[in-house]
């Protein structure tokens, strides 16, 4: 199976951008400081050109992404299993606005209003550095039916 390679800084393509936008989990990649991959389910946005993941500095992935920048991020259709983005590039970390996308991110995900309180104890939040996972997308591959 072919598929198409879109270059790097440009939009997510269209045709894919409810991947990022509907209640679908994706699969995120870090490099270990072994040069080992590893990876974690986790739940997915957008910011305009970049796909967001939220998350803590607190988790591996992050003390991952803290020595060496590389990820790939991989959702696929639930409803379509040959239909996919795989999003590889390097991740930036933004702590202004976490709380509030994760929130947006809960009522996307869960039916509960917010993170803290419902799905997480509130004193948690005290013990968390929250923070978005920006991907600048080097590379971005769609399946090749759909692309």
């Amino acid at each position: 199976m072919t598929s198409s390679v879109v270059a790097a800084n440009v939009p997510i393509p269209a045709s894919h951008l409810d991947l990022l936008e509907r209640p679908i989990c994706g699969v995120l990649t870090t490099m270990s400081s072994r040069g080992q991959p590893e990876s974690s389910l986790v739940w997915v946005d957008h910011e305009g050109d970049y796909a967001t993941v939220n998350t803590t500095l607190e988790r591996r992935k992050c003390r991952n992404l803290l020595s060496n920048p590389t990820v790939s991020l991989l959702v696929v259709d639930p409803d379509n299993t040959a239909r996919f983005i795989q999003i590889r590039g390097d991740a930036e970390l933004v702590r202004e606005g976490a709380v509030e996308q994760l929130d947006r991110l809960t009522r996307r995900y869960t039916p509960h209003p917010a993170f803290y309180g419902f799905v997480y104890p509130v004193g948690q939040q005290a013990r968390e550095t929250r923070v978005i996972l920006r991907i600048r997308a080097r590379r971005i591959t769609l399946d090749a039916i759909h692309a």
